[in-house]
């Protein structure tokens, strides 16, 4: 019985939202931003900025892979974007040239 009760306990208190918890969360990624536009292919990100360089955007940690590079393209959270419009949106460049 106590054991039902203290589980019952642990649940309601999980389940309540955290607000220091809130506090360290990430904003969410550029990806989401309007201002930065995602695609799913190379095409059509280079249709959409002519005259930008065509990069692959790790949406989940905000770095970006240029063509050629190990995870152009392979990432399993990613889309394709227009190198200036990453910059802007506070997205980098890889540091270890992969």
């Amino acid at each position: 019985m106590f054991l039902r009760l203290l589980a019952a306990a642990l649940v309601s208190v999980a389940l309540l939202p955290s607000p220091s918890l809130a506090a360290q969360q990430k904003p969410p990624t550029t990806a989401a931003s309007s201002a930065l536009g995602t695609f799913n292919t190379e095409a059509a990100a280079q249709a959409h900025c002519p005259r930008d360089q065509v990069v692959w955007l790790n949406t989940n940690s905000g770095i970006y892979h240029e063509k050629g590079m190990r995870w152009y393209g392979r990432t399993k959270h990613g889309a394709y974007v227009c190198r200036k419009e990453a910059d802007a949106a506070g997205d980098r460049d890889t540091r270890n040239g992969q």
